[in-house]
C-alpha cells in the first residue's frame, strides 16, 4: 500500500485493468499512478518513469512539494505523504552562507566568539537536504526573524522554540562586527541573542595635552523586551543590522569627545568616572545615569569596564612607566619613613607608660606600709584594753542572751496557750456541729415517721370509707336525726327545738317557726335543722344530724 508506479505511454493506448470494467484512454505524455498492493505487468507501449514510496514524517519534519502542472509549492508537515503523478519534491534555494551555518550546526550561544572563515567542508559535516523543510532551533533568550517574500511580511520567533521555513520564507541573516578593535562582518548568525552579554572594543583617544591613549573597554548590554511583545515591537530588535558596530561607534565617539577636553593627569587618575559620565550622561542631580539606551532597537548599555589604559607612543609609554616606578618608590619610601616614625613613637609611649607604672607601684607600696603601721598601733591598743573590754562585753552578751531567752520562752508559752485554746474551741465547735446534726437528723426522722403515720391513717380511713360505701355513710348520718324525729313524733310533740349550750336561742326565729315558716339560721350561729312532719316541726342540731 506504500508503493506506487508512475507510468507514461509512448503512444495512444487504452488501459483496461482487470479489476475495472471501463476503459481509460491514455495519450502520449500522460502520467498516472498505480497504487499497490497489485501485480502489474506494463505493456511495451508504457514506460515506468518512477517507483515511489510513502515518505514518513514526524510532527517536526516536513517536505516541500511542487505541483508540476500549476507550479505551486507547499510544505507538508507532520504526516506520512505519498506524492501523486503531478507532484515532485522541490529543492529550496538558500544562500550559501545560510546553508553553511545550518550544516555546521553551531551553537549560537556557546560558539558566538568564533569568527566567520572560508567554508571548508569536513567529513563529519552533515549535508543539508533542502527538499525537507528547513528547521532551526532557536535557543533560550534569543530571537530569529523570518521574512516571507510572497506575503511581504516578517515574523519574529523567540526561543526556546523550533522554527520551520515555508516555501517562500528566508532567514534574516545577521552580520555583526567582531575582533579588537571591532571590524565589520566578522560574526555570522541566524539568531539574535537578547543578553545580558558583553563586548570588548579598543578605542584610541587623544587628551587635551595631545597624549594618545589606547583604551580597552568592555560593555555590558541587553535588549529590553516586554513580556507581551507584539510583532511590531519585536521587529525593532532587527532594525539595526550590525548593532555591535553601531554601539561601539557611538560609545567611542562619546569617549573621544569627552577625553579631548581632559588633560592626561586628570584622565589617568579618574578614567573610569570620566568614561562612565561621557557614555551614560548626567541626570538633573548631576549624578551619573545607570544606563545608555538605543531607542531604535531597545538596546540598553548597563555598565562599562575600563580594562586597560595604555599610551600609543612608545616614548610616552616609557615616560609613564618611569613616572609610575618613581611614584611607587616615593610612596614606598614615605611609607617606610612613616612606619619607622610610628615605631619610634610607640616605643617612647611604651617607655613612658613603664616609668609611670613604676612610680605608681612605689606609691602604692608606701600606702600599704602606712596601713600596716596603723594596724600594728591598733593591735597594741587592743591588747591593753582587750581583757576589760572582753569581760564587759561577755557580761553584756550574757545578759542579752538571758533576756532574749526569757522573751523567747514567753513567746513560746503564749503560742502554746493559743494553740491549746484554738484546739479546745475547735473541739467544742465540732461537738456542737455533731449535736446539731444529730438533732436535725432526729427531727427529720420524726417528721418522716409522722408523715408515714398520717399516710397510714389516711389510707386506713380511705379504705374504711371505701369499704362502707357512700350510700351506707349517708344512711348512718341520717339514722340518728330520723330516730329522734320518730321518737319526738311518737311523744306527740308538735314543735321541738334542740340546740347546744354555746349557741343562744333566737325567740324571734322560733316565733316564725311556730306559725309554720321555715327558720333560716345565720351561717355562723344557726347550726340547727328544722324538720316538719305533718303539723309538727322539729329542729335538729346540724352536728348531731351529721
Amino acid at each position: 500500500m506504500d508503493e506506487v508506479l508512475v507510468e507514461m505511454p509512448a503512444k495512444a493506448d487504452s488501459d483496461e485493468p482487470a479489476f475495472k470494467k471501463q476503459c481509460i484512454v491514455r495519450r502520449p505524455g500522460d502520467q498516472w499512478m498505480i497504487r499497490g498492493p497489485i501485480e502489474y505487468v506494463p505493456p511495451i507501449q508504457v514506460e515506468v518513469i518512477q517507483r515511489r514510496k510513502a515518505i514518513p514524517l514526524d510532527r517536526n519534519e516536513g517536505i516541500y512539494v511542487r505541483n508540476t502542472r500549476t507550479g505551486n509549492v507547499r510544505a507538508v508537515i507532520g504526516e506520512a505523504y505519498m506524492l501523486n503523478q503531478e507532484e515532485e519534491l522541490w529543492t529550496k534555494r538558500l544562500p550559501q552562507d545560510v546553508v553553511q551555518m545550518l550544516s555546521e550546526n553551531r551553537d549560537p550561544l556557546g560558539d558566538r566568539g568564533l569568527y566567520a572563515t572560508k567554508h571548508v567542508p569536513t567529513a563529519t559535516e552533515e549535508s543539508l537536504d533542502l527538499t525537507k523543510v528547513v528547521t532551526f532551533q532557536v535557543p533560550h533568550n534569543a530571537a530569529v526573524q523570518i521574512y516571507d517574500y510572497r506575503d511581504k511580511r516578517a515574523r519574529v520567533e523567540f526561543g526556546p522554540t523550533l522554527v520551520m521555513l515555508g516555501p517562500e520564507e528566508q532567514f534574516t541573516k545577521l552580520s555583526l562586527s567582531g575582533g579588537k578593535p571591532k571590524r565589520p562582518n566578522m560574526i555570522k548568525s541566524l539568531c539574535l541573542l537578547l543578553g545580558p552579554d558583553f563586548c570588548t572594543d579598543v578605542v584610541v583617544v587623544e587628551t587635551a595635552d595631545h597624549a594618545r591613549l589606547s583604551l580597552q573597554l568592555s560593555y555590558n548590554w541587553k535588549f529590553q523586551v516586554p513580556d507581551t511583545c507584539s510583532q511590531d515591537e519585536a521587529a525593532k530588535l532587527f532594525a539595526v543590522p550590525d548593532f555591535v558596530g553601531d554601539v561601539c561607534k557611538a560609545i567611542a565617539s562619546r569617549v573621544r569627545g569627552t577625553v579631548a577636553a581632559v588633560k592626561f593627569d586628570d584622565f589617568h587618575k579618574n578614567s573610569a568616572r570620566i568614561i562612565r559620565s561621557s557614555v551614560f550622561g548626567l541626570d538633573e542631580n548631576n549624578k551619573v545615569r545607570d544606563r545608555f539606551v538605543f531607542s531604535q532597537n531597545n538596546l540598553h548599555i548597563t555598565s562599562i569596564d575600563v580594562q586597560s589604559v595604555e599610551p600609543v607612543d612608545q616614548r610616552t609609554r616609557d615616560a609613564l612607566q618611569k613616572s609610575v616606578q618613581l611614584a611607587i618608590e616615593i610612596t614606598t619610601n614615605s611609607q617606610e619613613a612613616a612606619a619607622r616614625h610610628e615605631a619610634e613613637r610607640l616605643e617612647q609611649e611604651a617607655r613612658g607608660r613603664l616609668e609611670r607604672q613604676k612610680i605608681e607601684d612605689e606609691a602604692a607600696a608606701e600606702e600599704v606600709r602606712r596601713t600596716l603601721l596603723e594596724t600594728r598601733v591598733q593591735l597594741a591598743a587592743l591588747e591593753s584594753t582587750g581583757q576589760a573590754t572582753a569581760e564587759a562585753q561577755s557580761r553584756a552578751e550574757a545578759a542579752r542572751i538571758e533576756g532574749q531567752s526569757a522573751v523567747e520562752l514567753a513567746k513560746l508559752r503564749a503560742e502554746a496557750s493559743e494553740i491549746e485554746t484554738d484546739a479546745e474551741l475547735e473541739r467544742l465547735r465540732k461537738a456542737r456541729e455533731a449535736e446539731l446534726e444529730f438533732m436535725r437528723q432526729k427531727d427529720l426522722l420524726k417528721v418522716t415517721q409522722l408523715n408515714e403515720e398520717m399516710k397510714v391513717d389516711v389510707a386506713r380511713f380511705t379504705s374504711m370509707v371505701s369499704a362502707i360505701g357512700p350510700d351506707n355513710l349517708r344512711q348512718i348520718a341520717k339514722a340518728v336525726p330520723e330516730n329522734n324525729l320518730r321518737m319526738l313524733s311518737a311523744l306527740g310533740l308538735q314543735s321541738t327545738l334542740i340546740t347546744d349550750g354555746t349557741t343562744p336561742v333566737n325567740l324571734l326565729s322560733t316565733a316564725h317557726g311556730l306559725i309554720g315558716q321555715l327558720a333560716r339560721p345565720a351561717p355562723d350561729t344557726g347550726r340547727e335543722l328544722v324538720v316538719r312532719h305533718g303539723d309538727t316541726k322539729t329542729s335538729v342540731d346540724e352536728d348531731e344530724a351529721a
